[in-house]
């Protein structure tokens, strides 16, 4: 079950295993780009609530959820491939991190393990952080692929708590989107949400949503905990 806010605030990370597209880098917008972009190129009109139940997924589900819903099921793989097209070139364009993540990882960085778990392919999200200038501040990139699945499997946030060292119920994870609270949650590890709170129940899933990483609250108990290391 969730934590309430003040339990965890009350509990020390080992280590925090961050989200990349909506989460360190603002990348969201750039996807949301390739995917009408996409959907353009092939004469698609997605289905009402598309952007919503696209948001996380990994590019070739989400390729295939557009196939799907197109009833052309066997265009998911070219849809897929465009997809990542378009939005790698959108990155490369304009990479731009979201509020509070740089000062919030290079307050961690030299205390605790940090890792990126994300459903981007491994180079979209180490040239992102590379030209973010966060890349060196992590230990662990870990992406799906080699028997590990995409969110909202747990497999990405499990392996980053491994090769971070420490067991998921130790370390914190870090996400915006319910797709990946349910991959941590799944993993065994504390959750925090950050961005737009999600409507309906789903964000109750985190242990705690805030709007932002430069939340005082959130950014005076991680000082903290930096100070006690």
């Amino acid at each position: 079950m969730p934590m309430t806010e003040n339990s965890l605030f009350s509990w020390s990370p080992a280590a925090v295993v961050f989200d990349c597209d909506g989460t360190l880098m603002d990348t969201e917008s750039h996807w949301q780009d390739a995917r009408w972009m996409v959907l353009r190129d092939f004469g698609i009109t997605p289905a009402a609530g598309f952007a919503e139940r696209a948001k996380g997924m990994h590019y070739t589900a989400c390729g295939q959820l557009m196939a799907d819903e197109a009833g052309k099921p066997y265009l998911g793989e070219d849809l897929a491939r465009g997809l990542l097209e378009h939005f790698t070139a959108r990155v490369a364009e304009n990479p731009v991190t979201m509020p509070g993540a740089v000062g919030l990882v290079r307050l961690l960085s030299p205390h605790m393990p940090l890792a990126v778990a994300s459903n981007c392919p491994r180079d979209t999200v180490e040239s992102g952080l590379g030209r973010a200038r966060l890349l060196d501040h992590f230990q662990h990139i870990v992406v799906p692929g080699d028997g590990l699945r995409a969110k909202p499997w747990p497999d990405v946030y499990a392996a980053a708590a491994n090769l971070c060292g420490v067991e998921c119920e130790q370390a914190l994870a870090v996400e915006d989107s319910l797709t990946g609270v349910e991959a941590a949650r799944r993993a065994g590890m504390r959750v925090l949400g950050v961005g737009q709170r999600p409507a309906g129940g789903g964000a109750t899933r985190a242990d705690l949503w805030v709007h932002s990483l430069q939340d005082l609250d959130l950014v005076d108990w991680l000082r903290t905990q930096v100070q006690r290391q």
